[in-house]
């Protein structure tokens, strides 16, 4: 059966694509099936490499088609192929495709998907492409106000930095899913947000910046009523009196234990630097002499 060898079927495909003397236009439609065809002929016999050209020329001829669906379809079946090949710098170009045909669709949650999906791939290979690629996977959703959607993509951008040891970037980015969470109504997971962006300040032994980042998140209500603040409060209170064993005694606490699993981790490592110090930076603060002659 010469008609279903899919590298003739490219052969054959192809052509219809090529103008000449005796063809005037081209016949996408007919091309489009042949590659269809080829592409998952060529899957079958588990020939990757040819398996992932069929299916990006399938999409061009899709989109050729006024049918970015379909095209966005075969874009993602190619980066997947590409993802076995370890071809990452493809694997982000064909998802990044692929999430613009569906935009193109007016549809936001495929588009940001294709977009996680490419970040996902990238995690361990090119984790700063990862991170870029699930930051733009999040500001699809939230322009779209689907930020209730972006709660997993939050969590992975996070724990990706944390792997990065780029704690004040993981802070700043669970300060956003805080952020996200309050536009829908979603406090319990605000209030998670605020109370392990404070911990990861922690973790980093940036006091001072835990401490702005409880006070900032302390003028939202909702996170001043709940028991992340209460939590939050005890963790200042004991850094502030350089208390180790209620450091971790608080980091063993049940609210702690109901935050994501790498927040867990990095709270039941604290205190990570010396608090005696700030115990003794807030004792010399204490015993400044009163100026007289201040009378503010």
């Amino acid at each position: 059966m010469a008609s279903s060898d899919p590298h003739k079927l490219m052969v054959k495909a192809d052509k219809l694509t090529k103008l000449s003397l005796t063809r005037w236009s081209a016949d996408w439609k007919s091309a489009t099936q042949l590659y269809e065809q080829a592409a998952n002929g060529f899957r079958v016999a588990k020939n990757i490499e040819q398996a992932k050209i069929a299916f990006e020329k399938a999409s061009q001829g899709q989109e050729m088609l006024s049918s970015p669906w379909d095209a966005a379809k075969h874009m993602e079946s190619a980066a997947a192929l590409a993802k076995e090949l370890h071809n990452w710098r493809e694997v982000a170009d064909f998802y990044r495709k692929a999430s613009e045909l569906y935009n193109e669709c007016g549809r936001s949650q495929p588009a940001s998907d294709a977009l996680a999906k490419a970040a996902r791939a990238l995690e361990d290979a090119v984790p700063e492409d990862a991170i870029q690629l699930y930051t733009d996977a999040c500001i699809m959703l939230e322009e779209d106000d689907k930020e209730q959607m972006a709660f997993d993509l939050y969590r992975a951008a996070t724990n990706v930095y944390i792997k990065l040891e780029k704690y004040a970037d993981a802070a700043t980015f669970l300060l956003r899913w805080g952020l996200a969470a309050d536009k829908c109504n979603a406090t319990n997971s605000q209030c998670k947000a605020y109370l392990s962006a404070i911990i990861v300040y922690l973790y980093a032994n940036d006091f001072k910046q835990a401490e702005k980042c409880y006070n900032d998140c302390s003028q939202v209500d909702a996170f001043l009523r709940s028991d992340q603040n209460r939590c939050a409060t005890k963790l200042i209170s004991a850094y502030t009196e350089g208390d180790v064993e209620e450091i971790k005694r608080v980091a063993q606490s049940s609210t702690i234990s109901n935050l994501d699993h790498v927040i867990i981790k990095l709270a039941r490592k604290l205190p990570t630097g010396d608090v005696s110090a700030l115990k003794k930076a807030n004792a010399v603060q204490d015993e400044e002499p009163l100026d007289e002659n201040d009378l503010t």
